[in-house]
Parts: structure tokens; C-alpha cells; sequence
């Protein structure tokens, strides 16, 4: 059987910068899932376009998060890793889906909505069918489950509602995927703002650790990370700031948070923050140096980057082939 594990697909958008909070909630989680099932990675950069973006600036993030993917442990032996442009199948796809998308579906969304009040100069047709592409993206390859937070659960059920619509006209063309919360992922919250998840869009740089920070920046934000006038080391739902430095160093030391407190019982924060600064610059260490090495080799992470997409095509083709015999194409 070719399809004995599960397919598992995840996309993000190149941004280029992923936080210490992508890394350990959900990056991580995928280089183990790639271990249990098919997995299928990509960086979304025709999702990126509904919004305006530098030209340059995008194609330098598109392929500084592909390398970082690849140092962050994800193997092309053992995932499937393209670009999303690469892969024509997907706008293809999309483009059939939005013919069975209602449009009173598409304005219910919340990202729609948010993301038109957040740009209201640009309120273009790609941001509204957003989930039609969404849903091609996942229908492609099969998907069985669909990693993501609680604010893309809404969009995995349009995608189900999309196919289910699809195969009640034309028999079972699509798996019908599943969203899939990883059990264990560290919830990372803000060093400035710890009531709030950390976020690359918070405008308070001190408030976020980017993975390719330099040793000196995480450092000196875990130095700034906003705690209280208590002092103790441990966790306590008043104490929101140091709750969240001990699960950020039980998060990238392998340790309990149990086992956190009690290294640094009767110590104050003048011990405990440097502490966790130096045991995250040697958790993203290897990280920042492999992304490094691999965007300075730029003839090998094109080669990685074609063969994820040749991959990725391969599998896309044959759901594209049926989806146009079904809906009445002519074959190519």
C-alpha cells in the first residue's frame, strides 16, 4: 500500500520569522509527526499576496522559512517540503473549489473580517476566497488531519463542508480531513505581555524571541521579560510572567516545571532570567546556524526546494485529474 500512514498537511506563511512560540508549539511537534505519518509541509506564499508584500522581501522569507524549516529538524527524505507556487495544482484547485463555495459561507469567516478591518485599503477578491484556497491546499493530497491553533479551526470546517458538498454531487473524489491539536505543545506566552500569546505582530520587539535572534538580543529580552516584585520562582496564576519563563526553560531543557522550581528554589529572578535566556540561545543555536549554512548554499536548497515540489505534484496530480474528469473537463 503506498497510503499505509496517514496524511498529514500543514502550511504557513513566509513571514520569515518564526518565534520561539512557532517553534515549540507547533514546529516541533511536526518533526515528530513526520516520523508517524505522510507529512506535507509548505510555505504558503501565494496565501501571503492578500496582502501587499515587497516583491524582494518576499522571495527572501519565502526561502529564509523554507531553510528554516529544514534546521528545525523537518527531513525531505521523510516530508514532503515545497513552496506553495511551485506547485500550480493548488490554483488550479482552488478555482474549481470556489465554483462550490457559497458566498455567504466565505463572509461568515472571522479571518476575512479581521483582516478587512486590519486592511481596508485593500479589500481584494483573493483575501474573501482566502479558504477556497485553504481548501484546495488540504483536498490535493488526501489530507487526513490538519494541524493547526483554535483560530484555523473554522476554516478545516469549511474546508469538510466544501467536500462534503463536492463528493454529495460527484461520489467520493475527497478524504474528508480532520483538525488535528497536537496533545503536547508548549503555549508560549508574550515576555512583555505574558497574559498574551507571543506574537511576531506585537509591535514591542522585547515581547517576542525570534528563532534567528542573535545570542545577544534573546539574552538581553529574557533580561527585560516582565515578571513581579515577589520574587519567588514558581508558578501561580498571579504570577503570570514567571509561570511562563519556567515552562519556556522546562520547554527547551526537557525538564519538568516541578523540576524547574526546585532548581531555583530560594534563588530570585536575578538568577533565573539570565538562566533561561542561555538555555533558549542553546536550544536555537544549531537552529540559526543551519539556516544560515543552508541559504548561504544556494544551489542546494534550490535542489531540496524542486524535489518538495516535484513530490508535492506528483501527489496533487492525481487528485486535479479527477476532480476535472468529474466536474466534465476534457483530458488534457
Amino acid at each position: 500500500m503506498e497510503h499505509e500512514k496517514k496524511i498529514i498537511f500543514s502550511a504557513t506563511q513566509p513571514s520569515g520569522k518564526i518565534t520561539l512560540g512557532n517553534y515549540l508549539g507547533a514546529l516541533r511537534n511536526w518533526v515528530s509527526l513526520q516520523e508517524d505519518y505522510h507529512a506535507l509541509y509548505c510555505v504558503a506564499d501565494e496565501h501571503a499576496i492578500t496582502v501587499r508584500q515587497d516583491p524582494a522581501a518576499l522571495r527572501r522569507q519565502t526561502l529564509e522559512l523554507y531553510a528554516q524549516f529544514i534546521a528545525c529538524g523537518l527531513d525531505p527524505e521523510k516530508s514532503t517540503i515545497f513552496i506553495q507556487s511551485h506547485v500550480p495544482q493548488h490554483a488550479e484547485l482552488a478555482w474549481t473549489l470556489n465554483c462550490y463555495t457559497m458566498y455567504g459561507e466565505l463572509s461568515r469567516m472571522t479571518q476575512f473580517k479581521d483582516k478587512s478591518a486590519a486592511h481596508a485599503d485593500n479589500v481584494n477578491a483573493g483575501l474573501f476566497t482566502y479558504p477556497s484556497l485553504m481548501a484546495a491546499d488540504i483536498l490535493l493530497y488526501q489530507t487526513d488531519l490538519v494541524p493547526v491553533g483554535e483560530d484555523q479551526r473554522q476554516h478545516v470546517e469549511l474546508t469538510r463542508n466544501i467536500a462534503q458538498r463536492f463528493n454529495g454531487i460527484y461520489g467520493e473524489v475527497f478524504t474528508m480531513p480532520e483538525a488535528y491539536i497536537p496533545k503536547v505543545a508548549a503555549r508560549v506566552m508574550s515576555l512583555s505581555e505574558p497574559d498574551k500569546k507571543m506574537s511576531k505582530s506585537s509591535t514591542n520587539e522585547n515581547s517576542y524571541i525570534l528563532v534567528m535572534d542573535p545570542p545577544e538580543v534573546i539574552l538581553r529580552k529574557f533580561k527585560r521579560a516582565v515578571t513581579d516584585s515577589e520574587g519567588g520562582v514558581y508558578r501561580s496564576p498571579d504570577k503570570p510572567g514567571v509561570s511562563n519563563l519556567i515552562e519556556i526553560y522546562a520547554a527547551v531543557t526537557g525538564k519538568s516545571p516541578e523540576a524547574v522550581e526546585q532548581e531555583f528554589s530560594g534563588q530570585g529572578y536575578g538568577a533565573f532570567k539570565p538562566a533561561v535566556g542561555e538555555a533558549v540561545v542553546e536550544a536555537l543555536r544549531p537552529i540559526r546556524e543551519e539556516t544560515q549554512r543552508l541559504l548561504a548554499d544556494k544551489a542546494y536548497l534550490e535542489s531540496l526546494y524542486r524535489q518538495g515540489a516535484e513530490k508535492a505534484a506528483a501527489m496533487a496530480n492525481r487528485t486535479l485529474r479527477k476532480v476535472h474528469k468529474k466536474v466534465g473537463f476534457v483530458p488534457r
